[in-house]
């Protein structure tokens, strides 16, 4: 644990939000040992097993646009597809920020992380939460219910603090139900995502039991009703 690197990070983040890697330099300093505890049961999964036997790397699936293009209507590759073009994303953005100041010793953690790392699009995609603040927000909520990764904790409930005092309206509640939903889900970390890809995306969230994210709907929703407001 490196409280003061995070502090420091957080402040950076706070200043200036669009500096994605402080995230991840937070997360590294307040992790401990979260991220090798999570990587032990990825190991003790056969889909864990089958991805570090064959080198997998999650980001190239993601990278081959023709081919989630090429995949069926109403597919997740396709969902995936139109909400990084919608939002102007690339899969290499992650990569890029998330490099700062890591060094791994192991090629199957690393491979581990970096897989972990890739998901983050693809479970806004299946959960519905957004990449506005309090979408982002929630899907940390759900991320740490997955995860239990501390760092993810607390950037999460600095994040709500924030966005109620900004909206002047408490967004705890969205946050718990994500987690709720998080806690519900089946273990995402262990996944065949390449092959759910080109699955029918309702027939996935069904699979995985994942939960309609009505709460921060809701909240999301009332803010942007001109009348509401």
């Amino acid at each position: 644990m490196q409280p003061l690197v995070a502090a420091r990070a957080l402040k950076t983040l706070m200043a200036n939000p669009e500096r994605t890697e402080q995230v991840f330099i937070i997360l590294k300093a307040l992790s401990g040992n979260s991220v090798y505890r999570s990587f032990l049961r990825f190991c003790g999964t056969p889909m864990g097993r089958r991805v570090l036997n064959e080198e997998r790397d999650l980001v190239d699936a993601l990278r081959d646009r023709d081919a989630l293009r090429a995949m069926p209507a109403g597919s997740f590759g396709r969902a995936y597809l139109e909400f990084v073009e919608t939002q102007n994303l690339s899969a290499d953005g992650l990569v890029d920020a998330s490099e700062v100041g890591l060094n791994f010793q192991d090629e199957d953690f690393k491979r581990y992380a970096s897989r972990t790392r890739d998901m983050h699009d693809l479970w806004h995609v299946l959960t519905g939460y957004g990449r506005d603040t309090l979408g982002e927000d929630c899907l940390l909520a759900f991320s740490y219910a997955q995860l239990r990764n501390p760092g993810v904790a607390v950037i999460c409930l600095i994040g709500a603090i924030k966005i109620s005092r900004e909206r002047g309206e408490s967004v705890f509640g969205a946050n718990w139900h994500a987690f709720q939903a998080g806690r519900k889900a089946a273990w995402l970390p262990g996944q065949d995502w390449e092959a759910l890809l080109t699955r029918p995306i309702e027939e996935v969230r069904e699979q995985l039991r994942i939960e309609s994210p009505d709460a921060y709907r809701e909240l999301k929703d009332r803010w942007e009703d001109p009348v509401a407001a």
